[in-house]
């Protein structure tokens, strides 16, 4: 028998569990069996109403190897409610919290023996899709629901581990629609790939970081950050970008080890002022915290600092990581052991 692929070589979510857990929505609820099943495709009808109309969202959590052998997800019940809220705001049927939350770790607990050793960890994907028959409904949300969660084996986002990552500043195109940026929809995210793509093409980065009319959101995926010795400073919530549960961790464990804390109005032009000086990176579930060490800004390169990982940058992604896989006390509750 052929040895399994390498999630630490393979391309991050190309890899799958051999287990997924499934619930069906309609009018009067949905219906879970209450345990995972094997990992197989879904025939679809071709007018199912996500093929036409994109009622489709989605979830994006880890589970740990813990130091003492046991599995644990990184902040489950946050993953819960990001999930639900951005099912709700697609006007679908919003699953029961127990249900999603059931889900999750049924999946995580059924797929645990793929996970690996740290720094890899099992990447969980819940998805939602509209399932009514129906080409007409581009004015209504699908009524019955198809609700299922992947797994799979990760190892680092950006290929090349924890580098300096090369970012192109884009001050004219939009990520998304302000109304909608807090979805986790493939919509959403669809909306940021041509201008990365282009940026990629150009200028050899690594990622866009939109900052439309000079007002810095995120990425194409992650949150933004800068930080010194004293203050770390990120874009402040709005319905334009996603609110990162890394985000928020970062936040949290931040002012834990002393720094202060400034969540306000990030211009493009203030990221470039402080480039020579202060550090910055990108945050998210699948990045963790991966350094910025170049900017593309109006087609001119410049260094951040001396362009390598900064030390404040580190060493919050060191505390991050070491919650998150047990060998740190979790004072604030982030993990839920699942085997």
């Amino acid at each position: 028998m052929a040895d399994a692929p390498d999630p630490f070589s393979s391309p991050f979510g190309t890899l799958f569990g051999d287990q997924m857990t499934v619930a069906t929505g309609g009018p009067d609820g949905y219906v879970y069996s209450g345990a995972a099943q094997p990992l197989e495709n879904f025939s679809m009808h071709p007018g199912t109403h996500v093929l036409h109309y994109a009622s489709s969202c989605f979830e994006g959590l880890k589970a740990h190897a813990q130091a003492d052998g046991s599995l644990a997800i990184f902040r489950l019940d946050d993953h819960v409610a990001r999930f639900r809220n951005s099912i709700e705001l697609l006007r679908m049927a919003v699953p029961e919290t127990d249900l999603v939350r059931s889900m999750f770790i049924d999946a995580a607990t059924a797929n645990a023996s793929h996970t690996p050793p740290a720094p890899g960890s099992l990447y969980l994907r819940p998805t939602l899709i509209g399932s009514d028959l129906n080409i007409g409904a581009a004015a209504s949300p699908s009524t019955s629901t198809l609700l299922y969660v992947l797994t799979s084996p990760v190892g680092d986002y950006f290929p090349g581990g924890v580098r300096p990552l090369s970012i192109l500043i884009e001050t004219s195109i939009p990520r998304t629609t302000p109304q909608f940026g807090s979805v986790k929809s493939g919509a959403n995210y669809a909306m940021a790939l041509g201008p990365t793509l282009d940026a990629k093409a150009e200028h050899q980065v690594d990622q866009v970081l939109f900052a439309t009319d000079g007002d810095t959101t995120e990425t194409g995926a992650a949150n933004f950050f800068l930080i010194d010795d004293d203050t770390l400073v990120t874009r402040h919530l709005d319905s334009s970008f996603l609110h990162g549960i890394t985000r928020s961790s970062i936040l949290t464990m931040a002012t834990d080890l002393g720094y202060r804390i400034e969540e306000r109005a990030l211009p493009a032009a203030e990221i470039h002022e402080r480039a020579h000086d202060t550090e910055m990176f990108l945050s998210g579930t699948a990045a963790v915290i991966a350094p910025v060490g170049t900017l593309i800004i109006d087609g001119s390169q410049t260094a951040v600092r001396d362009g390598q990982p900064g030390p404040n940058t580190l060493r919050l992604r060191e505390a991050l990581v070491a919650v998150q896989t047990g060998s740190a006390d979790d004072p604030h509750g982030w993990r839920t052991t699942v085997g």
